[in-house]
């Protein structure tokens, strides 16, 4: 996987959230991810945080964008 639009862990779509990208089949967008790992959250306190995703999804997300 190398862009967003090949991770099938994320959908965007105009009606949702904006047309930010977000998890699939969720509203938590992506971004929320990655702000909350830079202020010192782990994987599975993000997954408790926001439910809707997975952990599977989180490491697809990070996978992409990293």
């Amino acid at each position: 996987m190398s862009t967003w639009d090949d991770c099938r862990a994320v959908e965007r779509d105009s009606e949702k959230v904006s047309g930010a990208w977000v998890f699939a089949n969720t509203r938590v967008p992506v971004r929320a991810l990655f702000e909350n790992l830079e202020d010192g959250a782990t994987v599975d306190q993000f997954v408790e945080w926001f439910p809707g995703g997975t952990r599977e999804q989180v490491e697809a997300v990070l996978e992409v964008g990293l």
